[in-house]
């Protein structure tokens, strides 16, 4: 049986509904917080069983009978992310399972100065460490990102962020259609993958020339102090540890850590990774 954690999130639900076209669904089985939420796939044959990285005991229900794991990152910050994530990893080899697929990031490094590019080298050294097949699946950055800086840029015709560096911006469905043919095809990547990233490294000062495109209104990028942003946010009611943790990934991309691409997504794909263009038409349609 194909396990699949987080399968009521973004990536992980997409995962699921993408290998359901290639496998039967009592072969598949999903990990999630609330099976509640999951209760359309039990519907269709999916096995549906509560897990927590937060708590191993019911990973062991929730991973029996497990051939292969899809292991997709907790939304979790500081080192109880990779601590979850081997409690996860942990699970798995427990349960039998003779493989597992995690999704990693680009900027996976123990010197990262984005957290989860800490956390995932973690984990990743962890695995590496294991009896067991593994596949750090390193994905570009989720173009999804913008969703938080897009309606506030339509509102005030502004990107007034730090000081930033180029991206290369993927897609969420680029990424499930290669997490999920890594996971129907065993030796594709072995260990590490390549970066999975879109082709063009992208700032906020270029998605603010495309939105003024697409919007036919004038965007401007403007470049704020970094503790004059935090103020700003912290003051507007984002946590402190949140504004820093987002301070982080502006720190990242200014020292290059994002500006990577490499031909395996599109190799994979068969086809042109979907444009960050694209999903900053789809993020304007839907504000």
């Amino acid at each position: 049986m194909i396990i699949v954690t987080g399968a009521t999130g973004r990536l992980g639900r997409q995962v699921v509904e993408k290998l359901l076209e290639s496998v039967p669904a009592e072969t598949v089985g999903v990990s999630v917080r609330e099976p509640a939420k999951a209760a359309e796939l039990a519907e269709r044959g999916v096995r549906v069983r509560a897990g927590d990285f937060t708590d191993p005991a019911s990973l062991d229900h929730a991973f029996e009978g497990a051939a292969e794991v899809f292991l997709v990152s907790a939304a979790i910050r500081g080192p109880q992310a990779a601590a979850s994530s081997r409690a996860a990893v942990d699970a798995a080899q427990r349960a039998g399972a003779h493989r597992v697929l995690y999704t990693s990031h680009q900027c996976a490094s123990a010197e990262s100065l984005f957290d989860p590019g800490r956390q995932h080298a973690a984990t990743e050294k962890y695995l590496a460490g294991q009896n067991i097949a593994h596949t750090a699946l390193r994905h570009g950055f989720y173009a999804s990102t913008f969703e938080h800086y897009v309606p506030s840029a339509l509102r005030t015709g502004e990107f007034r962020l730090p000081a930033d560096g180029p991206v290369s911006w993927t897609a969420h469905a680029d990424l499930v259609e290669a997490d999920v043919r890594a996971l129907t095809k065993p030796g594709l990547f072995d260990t590490v993958s390549p970066p999975l990233a879109a082709p063009d490294l992208v700032d906020f000062a270029d998605a603010a020339r495309l939105l003024g495109d697409i919007t036919g209104r004038t965007i401007t990028r403007v470049v704020v102090d970094d503790e004059e942003w935090k103020s700003d946010a912290v003051a507007a009611g984002m946590p402190e540890p949140a504004a820093e943790f987002v301070l982080g990934m502006f720190r990242a991309a200014r020292a290059g850590e994002f500006a990577v691409t490499d031909p395996a997504l599109e190799d994979l794909l068969g086809r042109p990774a979907i444009p960050i263009r694209t999903t900053l038409e789809d993020i304007v349609r839907n504000a």
